[in-house]
């Protein structure tokens, strides 16, 4: 009994030690020196950590967050994963015209841009996964239909946060070679630079930083109302949504957020958005102060003048406990009779910023 005793601890130490190894990278790293000097004297960092313009209550780290997710993945919930792939299609990215401002949704909240001339990418996933280890959150089968070597040289990529689903590990190392700027929340350097990035090529930002990308483009990171931590300790580097203006365009990208007040305040800045991608999915009670109902980001649509909706935070994993089509089904019945007009390309269908009367179908009623 004692042998089998040591033999199980043996184990489970050899376990956590290989787990630890694996994700050390993929942990990022937390601000420290002069960043941490930065971080500090932002007036949106009191008490140690970040905060919300609305107070959110603490979220849990560490082990208790992991212990979360596990015992997460056992709550009853129907149908969390389509029965069958998700349809998509896969566009030649390097092929599009550089002089038409397109949008494409990757998956969840991953979008590759062309706006005034120039490449972006929003919060790129590209792994199958959106978690420290691989099996604690798959994506669906067809939704990872995109990779690093399929993407062009990219001027510019914005991540609104840390959070695994945001910000990847695997695909911010392999996007490396072929990037010329990042763009983030204060603190997330400390990350990419600890996966191999130079300074020169990271640009932390505070909430209403501007900051000029090219001759005419801006980029304004902006408030959103979430939280931060990649199993560290929380809420050390800052989340942020972008507005990004161009002198034909302006578009807005929420990344996670609850509905508050910063939508009304960006409204009064920016006037409206030709295209708004709103957090939409992955809700529930306890984080109905930290992500969207597809009735909220209605509403947040509506207060910032969007002409046209896509929906974000949904599609390609199951963090919530809600069935996986469900976002896609509210979204519809929330926007019917609204001002703006919502858009449901499929993963890889690009969005002709141009084009009024381009058509996109319920793909998801076909997923049977």
């Amino acid at each position: 009994m004692k042998q089998l005793l040591v033999l199980s601890l043996a184990l489970v130490c050899a376990f956590v030690v290989s787990a630890c190894a694996y994700v050390y990278h993929p942990l990022g790293q937390l601000p420290e020196g002069e960043r941490l000097q930065v971080v500090q004297a932002s007036p949106h960092y009191r008490d140690g950590v970040f905060q919300n313009e609305v107070a959110s209550p603490p979220r849990p780290g560490g082990l208790k967050f992991i212990w979360a997710v596990f015992r997460g993945r056992f709550e009853p919930i129907d149908r969390p994963a389509p029965p069958a792939p998700i349809p998509s299609v896969k566009t030649d990215l390097a092929a599009l015209p550089l002089d038409e401002d397109t949008v494409i949704w990757l998956g969840h909240s991953s979008y590759y841009v062309q706006i005034g001339g120039k490449r972006l990418l929003i919060d790129p996933v590209f792994s199958n996964y959106a978690a420290p280890l691989p099996w604690m959150v798959r994506a669906f089968d067809g939704t990872s239909l995109y990779s690093v070597q399929d993407m062009p040289e990219i001027d510019v990529i914005l991540i609104t946060h840390d959070h695994y689903d945001h910000l990847d590990y695997a695909s911010m190392k392999s996007l490396e070679p072929k990037t010329k700027l990042v763009i983030t929340g204060l603190g997330n350097g400390a990350h990419l630079e600890h996966w191999g990035y130079s300074p020169a090529k990271i640009r932390e930002a505070d909430w209403l930083t501007s900051l000029e990308v090219a001759p005419g483009l801006q980029v304004h990171a902006l408030p959103a109302q979430h939280y931060s931590g990649r199993f560290m300790k929380r809420n050390q580097s800052l989340w942020v949504s972008y507005a990004v203006q161009s002198p034909q365009r302006q578009l807005y990208f929420s990344g996670d957020t609850g509905f508050g007040p910063h939508f009304e305040s960006i409204a009064k800045r920016f006037g409206s958005f030709d295209l708004v991608a709103l957090d939409s999915g992955q809700y529930n009670e306890k984080w109905a102060d930290i992500h969207m109902t597809p009735e909220e980001a209605s509403r947040a649509a509506e207060l910032l003048g969007a002409r046209t909706l896509l929906t974000a935070h949904a599609g390609r994993f199951t963090l919530a406990r809600h069935a996986w089509d469900e976002p896609f089904k509210r979204a519809v019945a929330a926007s019917k009779g609204k001002g703006y007009r919502l858009l449901t390309p499929l993963i890889g269908e690009p969005v002709y910023l141009g084009d009024g009367d381009q058509q996109f179908r319920h793909w998801w009623t076909e997923v049977k």
